[in-house]
């Protein structure tokens, strides 16, 4: 039983540890911006939403290849956006370390 534990254990610090090393190689400090306001924000799903709700049969190719240019933006856009990324291990470990010491 205490083998088990121990097995265990290991396999939730190495996915923790894992996910963190993966994580922290991918960006450089110059490239991280400031969370989007929740109104820009909103703006920008409108405006998805608009493009989605277009009638595309009308239109001619440079102008259904310039608004997929435009949704690629803005879903970049979005996703620089910011917010809080929290791996499986570590809400895993935060859960039990919690458990723990409750």
């Amino acid at each position: 039983m205490k083998r088990f534990k121990v097995i265990i254990m290991l396999a939730m610090a190495f996915t923790f540890f894992s996910s963190v090393s993966v994580l922290a190689g991918g960006k450089d400090k110059e490239d991280a911006k400031p969370m989007m306001p929740e109104a820009e924000m909103k703006i920008l799903v409108d405006r998805l939403e608009e493009i989605k709700t277009m009638d595309m049969s009308m239109m001619n190719r440079a102008e259904k290849k310039e608004l997929k240019k435009e949704v690629r933006e803005i879903n970049e856009e979005i996703k620089r956006g910011g917010g809080v990324y929290l791996s499986i291990g570590a809400l895993l470990l935060v859960i039990i370390l919690l458990i723990l010491l409750l």
